[in-house]
């Protein structure tokens, strides 16, 4: 094979129009990590490697290297998860888990876990039930949390070190996880954390996903742990996703 030319898998995180024809994807694959590729002339008519560059799919690339951005020259599809396509929810979800993984990584720094994560993930979303959609994402969360190095701490005190008791303590965003209750009610920006929420959480951090799939929650207490999950993930970021806000007003509407 040409040396400028290499095969990879790929999830389709976002694109955006380039030139007159071309597009501009940014793709995440299990060995080279993010990459940003050129595909020429997909917004043709005649394209045949259009449909399997759509959002959200898992496609076998072939790609040449550029001197600045290398260029897809082949493309096929090993799942396109066609039920995320049939429904708004499942739609605004996608959005969200592959705005995660983007804004999360950077480019061509590989990471086979969050690249199987990711796919495995939109698996479950095309596919479950409602409620294990909810998981679905729950779990992605606090998993790429913890992939990527922000994993909350959840069984000792970020202040003192002491081991969590079964009672109400706090959870503390900037400190990156729960303090006892003698800690947190001398921190301002500590925030109680109910102690069904802070079980739920550690459960999601360290039970596989088979045993997570037939949880069934209240609905209080899957507010608060996508609540808090989010605030973290908005602190840890720096900013704010552009998919939440869109799914904040899909749930208003």
């Amino acid at each position: 094979m040409n040396d400028r030319l290499f095969n990879t898998d790929a999830i389709i995180l976002r694109r955006s129009d380039f030139g007159e024809a071309d597009r501009l994807l940014t793709v995440f694959t299990p060995h080279r990590g993010k990459l940003r590729l050129v595909a020429k002339g997909v917004r043709k008519t005649k394209s045949k490697k259009a449909g399997h560059i759509e959002l959200f799919t898992h496609a076998s690339l072939q790609v040449a290297t550029g001197r600045n951005l290398d260029i897809l020259t082949q493309a096929d599809t090993v799942q396109a998860y066609r039920a995320l396509r049939d429904d708004l929810d499942k739609i605004s979800h996608a959005y969200y888990v592959t705005e995660l993984v983007d804004k999360f990584t950077e480019e061509h720094d590989p990471h086979y876990p969050i690249f199987e994560l990711l796919a495995l993930t939109l698996a479950r979303l095309a596919d479950g039930s409602p409620n294990e959609q909810f998981l679905a994402l729950r779990f992605m969360e606090i998993h790429l949390l913890g992939l990527t190095g922000f994993q909350p701490q959840l069984f000792l005190c970020v202040d003192c070190g002491k081991k969590i008791e079964p009672v109400e303590n706090y959870f503390h965003i900037s400190r990156g996880g729960v303090m006892c209750p003698d800690c947190g009610q001398n921190h301002p920006h500590a925030d109680p954390i109910p102690l069904g929420t802070l079980k739920v959480l550690r459960f999601l951090q360290t039970r596989p996903w088979e045993q997570i799939a037939g949880v069934q929650l209240k609905a209080d207490t899957r507010r608060a742990v996508e609540n808090l999950l989010l605030r973290y993930i908005t602190f840890t970021l720096e900013k704010k996703l552009k998919s939440v806000d869109f799914l904040r007003k899909l749930r208003k509407g």
